[in-house]
């Protein structure tokens, strides 16, 4: 009995339980004012009617993605009240003048660095007008450079690259900055603190950053004060707290490391057991990653010290953690690799973009892997026109989904994707959460975007685009070796004629999920 009420009340004074319920609080004290003043209800219903209209003029004037205004018009034109409530706190995704300020302010310093005249732009011109028009995006839009003097190795399992990633933590010698939207207690978290901790006495700087609602329920409240207390820099990215805010639904999603400037890893996995499989949730865990050693990894660096400046509004001198100069010139060159972030709050869905450029460049085959399938429009028709033109396009999805409600809505989407030709696969061993496109044998990405709204319009995310690199054969070889763990789709079938309106109901709210 003792351990159960000492139970009931860890759970209930976590801050995973006490937060959303002091915004409920906050929520029903407002409708509380608002019935004690009922007898005012046809004026202020009207009131409330007028400013769900302005709203949702307001939503069709913006810049979102049509599929996401729809989403929140519905709920705001059918519940005046409460929609146009919920919208501010979840919907809204604008910004201060002071925060704009600092955006500017930092996008001026990235672009010193990396928006140059980019000569291996303007080389990859000269062998292929194609990947030059993608790589110009990426450069113009993403501030990133193209890197020739990078290797790349690509780790198809999480074990695999939890290994390298540790040998490589304890070859630092001057910093190591990591960014990951989980960081979760565990075998994996208590392996790399160990190094970072000899690492901090050797007299290697160590970053670290993470997002409060990717840990909400994976790490006390205040662990940074612990993790700064062993000599560990640590800040976290949108800090919840009890109060009604609208930028909550904007999450850094990145997976970051970078170690001296030379070195970097990205891909899937968190800091969290069961990436590596040591924990097991949804069956076996599939997740990939891919390290960086060369020029590539600076533009990491940067877009790691630029979300660092912004979270506590300091100045970090970027000249002080680049790499040699010659260390780099004397990489072997792999292709061309440019790594890009996407940013919720510039108007321009990077990632989204990196996708759909790569989609309407393919000729023969498109290979995609994802843990989500909630597509917009635009990705539907660059699909769909893709396979109807020819090109095989093939989809992997989870056997076993993490998310049930989410999964239903994937696979609402797979009726009219097989009916253009596209092959759909589900993962028979478990959960699959790589996030990887391959074209043609010439181009592929690997990183943290999903195929879906809240990856491509709302979180901070990052990729690594990949133009002539042996790595691409090896992305593809784990590809294939994957479909042979995967069962076909060849037809959906409903169980009733309400799980088909259930599925096409919840198809309407899919980019708010």
């Amino acid at each position: 009995m003792i351990h159960f009420l000492k139970k009931t009340v860890k759970i209930l004074t976590h801050r995973a339980f006490l937060i959303p319920l002091m915004m409920l609080a906050q929520i029903a004290i407002i409708l509380i004012i608002l019935l004690r003043f009922r007898q005012y209800l046809l004026p202020f219903y009207i009131l409330c009617l007028l400013i769900s209209i302005i709203t949702t003029v307001h939503i069709i004037n913006g810049k979102s993605n049509p599929g996401y205004k729809i989403a929140w018009i519905v709920p705001i034109m059918g519940m005046p009240v409460f929609g146009v409530l919920i919208y501010s706190i979840f919907g809204g995704n604008s910004l201060g003048k002071k925060e704009k300020e600092k955006l500017k302010k930092l996008y001026n310093k990235e672009k010193e660095h990396l928006g140059k005249k980019d000569l291996n732009l303007e080389e990859i011109r000269y062998e292929n007008e194609s990947a030059y028009t993608q790589a110009k995006y990426i450069h113009s839009y993403s501030l990133s450079t193209v890197s020739k003097h990078t290797k790349t190795t690509y780790y198809p399992e999480g074990k695999i690259y939890y290994n390298r990633l540790l040998e490589e933590l304890k070859k630092a010698k001057k910093y190591i900055f990591i960014e990951s939207y989980i960081i979760a207690k565990g075998k994996m978290l208590n392996t790399i603190l160990t190094i970072l901790k000899q690492k901090i006495e050797q007299g290697v700087e160590v970053r670290i950053i993470y997002d409060d609602f990717g840990c909400l329920t994976t790490l006390p409240n205040k662990y940074e004060e612990k993790l700064n207390k062993i000599g560990i820099k640590t800040v976290i990215f949108g800090k919840l707290g009890p109060n009604l805010r609208s930028k909550f639904n904007n999450r850094d999603h990145r997976k970051i490391v970078v170690i001296d400037g030379y070195t970097s890893f990205t891909g899937g996995i968190n800091i969290a057991d069961e990436y590596i499989n040591e924990k097991r949730r949804f069956g076996y865990w599939k997740d990939n990653g891919i390290m960086l050693e060369g020029g590539a990894t600076w533009n990491l660096a940067i877009k790691f010290l630029s979300m660092w400046d912004f979270i506590t509004e300091t100045e970090s001198n970027y000249e002080k953690y680049e790499p040699s100069h010659d260390l780099v010139y004397n990489t072997q060159t792999d292709g061309y690799v440019i790594p890009y972030t996407d940013s919720p709050w510039d108007n321009e869905a990077v990632g989204e973009n990196v996708y759909l450029n790569l989609i309407n460049k393919a000729n023969r085959y498109i290979y995609i892997t994802t843990p989500y399938l909630i597509l917009d429009n635009e990705m539907i028709t660059a699909l769909t026109n893709a396979a109807k033109r020819g090109v095989d396009v093939n989809i992997i999805t989870p056997g076993i989904p993490d998310k049930k409600i989410v999964n239903e809505v994937t696979k609402a989407y797979y009726e009219e994707l097989l009916e253009s030709g596209i092959k759909i696969y589900e993962y028979k061993k478990g959960f699959i959460h790589t996030k990887t496109f391959i074209i043609d044998d010439i181009y592929a990405t690997i990183g943290t975007i999903n195929l879906d709204y809240r990856s491509l319009y709302l979180n901070f995310e990052c990729g690594i685009w990949l133009y002539s690199c042996h790595t691409i054969q090896n992305i593809k070889a784990d590809f294939l070796k994957t479909i042979k763990e995967s069962r076909k789709i060849d037809k959906i079938i409903y169980k009733t004629k309400m799980h088909r309106l259930k599925v096409q109901f919840l198809k309407v709210f899919a980019p708010l999920m």
